[in-house]
């Protein structure tokens, strides 16, 4: 492929998975180079994705990448994600009004599977809580003036503590900001270094999904910041140049790294293949597709049919995410899910090898795994595989490690249940299951919501992708798969294909009629306004920037809202009335 505006310098396009590194390199000439590496390997090298770009431009570990060489980075990373799994991110103060403490715990009293005897609550991310004593009602009301001596003593002892992240959550906040601006502005003057406050992060109103988000803001954005820097600091401070260092967020567009925030980094690897999976199916002449992204930890599973499917909120790991996002379902059900056998059935996942021991092939003493499978029944040739493994990091894949393990877990299976199978047919038994896993999570995306699957093509990506493609679309029906040219790497391509995005909100509480249309243009006028002056300081062109007007319209009395394009007052009520009739069928 050529492009004439590519410049003088490279740019990078990369996906950081939880297995395995993928980059795209877009060359001066125009032309590109793939090179694909462990995520985790620290005999080797500290972070993947820098190791993987001074491979790609032979520069020693030990000299700096100059900066003239890289016109841009573009990165989608699952940092976000796996902080969030692992509950790995920073100690988190959480400041919300008097009598509102277990609010965020207490939740919706949703339960997640309605016949479950002991009911395990999802760990809190905030370390402590501290009440403030302030009230603003629901018309702006203020019923109690914040203390703001006594604010500053619990901040400062927090402080001293040791906590350097706070999540500002009052009630009304999101529409009533004078209290949570001044909490704000206490806690930088003590010396915090992330302030998160409802009223930037999420102000729409619903508190616990409003205190949920602004608390995995808090919880998640110093541990981008520091990956931002690290990954800045090899490149000679790219960061600080505006538009050079860009990483994709949950609603599938890029954004400067100043502005990565933890609430839109959960989805930050797999939105790069939903936009790339779009983007080559549009040029292939595919209109309607299903996305099938499998990668060494995990399958994305997705729904494309002329647009993008997003939505507003989300629970990710037990906690209420309210951000846009692209509609992605996963399963655990990657390269590397680890085989189990317990005694009588056959289990594959949820847990997975990751890079680091990795499957039992990649020659560092780890589990069976899907992967494996694969190794063992020939559909991965190790002379054909990329010689990445051992301690040298130069070896092929050890099809023996293979052949032994499942030798063994044959005679284990024999002598518990009687049943003499070969190893081959073992890891076909397995591999059978993986399928029917994953063909399960692209009928909860498809079929579930009313959409014929046997219509659509099967779009298969990642590095697992193409080995499963033909047994997931028999258990589909489908009759039409879609392999592009970089099927292996389509997230990280997706990541250059992806347009900058800012997203504004603002809350208008009325009842939605024709007169209301004036009042909402000059709330559109002033988010439009921050919206582009953002854009600006990314390094984005005035004359190339597009605009996408919604509100959020629900029934009065009811819950839920439905996110509708805002154009003249008729046609927001019909596709209001045209959506709501779909959700109530699906």
């Amino acid at each position: 492929m050529t492009d004439h505006h590519a410049g003088s310098a490279w740019e990078f396009w990369i996906d950081r998975g939880g297995t395995f590194t993928d980059i795209v390199a877009r060359r001066p000439d125009g032309t590109t180079a793939i090179h694909k590496l462990l995520s985790d390997n620290p005999e080797q090298y500290r972070d993947s994705a820098v190791q993987g770009i001074r491979d790609i431009l032979g520069i020693e570990q030990t000299d700096k990448v100059p900066i003239e060489k890289i016109r841009a980075i573009k990165m989608g990373t699952t940092v976000a994600t796996n902080a969030l799994l692992e509950r790995k991110g920073e100690p988190t103060l959480l400041l919300t009004t008097k009598g509102f403490r277990d609010a965020l715990r207490i939740g919706y009293q949703n339960r997640p599977d309605l016949f479950a005897l002991n009911i395990e609550l999802p760990e809190q991310l905030y370390a402590a809580v501290q009440e403030v004593d302030e009230r603003i009602n629901a018309s702006g009301e203020v019923l109690v003036a914040l203390d703001e001596a006594d604010a500053r003593a619990s901040l400062q002892k927090f402080y001293d503590e040791g906590l350097r992240s706070v999540a500002i959550a009052l009630m009304h906040g999101y529409r009533y900001h004078d209290h949570e601006i001044r909490l704000l502005e206490l806690a930088q003057s003590i010396g915090f270094s992330q302030v998160s406050a409802s009223h930037r992060v999420s102000p729409l109103m619903k508190f616990v999904s409003r205190g949920d988000t602004t608390v995995v803001d808090a919880y998640l954005s110093p541990i981008l910041r520091r990956y931002v820097e690290q990954i800045s600091s090899e490149f000679d401070g790219l960061a600080s140049h505006s538009g050079r260092l860009k990483f994709m967020q949950s609603n599938g567009g890029l954004t400067d790294a100043r502005y990565f925030d933890g609430k839109d980094a959960i989805l930050s690897g797999p939105a790069g293949g939903v936009v790339g999976m779009a983007r080559v199916c549009e040029i292939a002449g595919f209109d309607r597709v299903i996305g099938f992204d499998m990668g060494g930890t995990s399958t994305d599973v997705s729904h494309y049919g002329g647009e993008f499917e997003k939505v507003f909120h989300a629970n990710v790991a037990g906690v209420r995410i309210r951000a846009p996002m692209m509609l992605i379902h996963t399963v655990a059900a990657g390269g590397g899910a680890k085989l189990h056998f317990d005694g009588a059935r056959y289990r594959v996942g949820p847990d997975s090898a990751g890079a680091h021991p990795g499957p039992a092939s990649y020659r560092n003493g780890g589990p069976l795994t899907v992967t494996d499978c694969n190794v063992m029944l020939g559909k991965l040739q190790p002379q054909l595989f990329p010689k990445i493994f051992g301690p040298g990091a130069n070896q092929a894949l050890d099809k023996d490690a293979c052949a032994a393990k499942f030798s063994e877990l044959a005679e284990a299976i024999r002598l518990e249940t009687g049943n003499d199978r070969s190893p081959e047919q073992v890891a076909a038994g397995f591999l059978e299951i993986a399928v029917q896993n994953m063909a399960n999570a692209i009928k909860t995306i498809s079929v579930q919501r009313g959409y014929d699957v046997t219509t659509y093509t099967l779009c298969c990506f990642g590095g697992a992708g193409g080995q499963h493609a033909c047994f997931v679309a028999d258990a589909l029906g489908i009759s039409r798969i879609f392999l592009h040219s970089y099927a292996g790497v389509l997230s990280a391509y997706g990541m250059g294909l992806a347009d900058t995005i800012v997203s504004r909100h603002q809350a208008v509480e009325s009842i939605f009629e024709r007169d209301l249309m004036n009042e909402l243009g000059v709330v559109y006028e002033d988010l439009e306004r921050q919206g582009r002056e953002e854009l600006a300081e990314q390094g984005e062109a005035g004359e190339d920037i597009s605009v996408k007007r919604s509100v959020h319209l629900r029934y009065e009395g009811s819950d839920t809202a439905i996110i509708v394009n805002a154009d003249e007052f008729d046609d927001v009520v019909c596709e209001f009335e045209k959506l709501h009739l779909e959700n109530l069928f699906q």
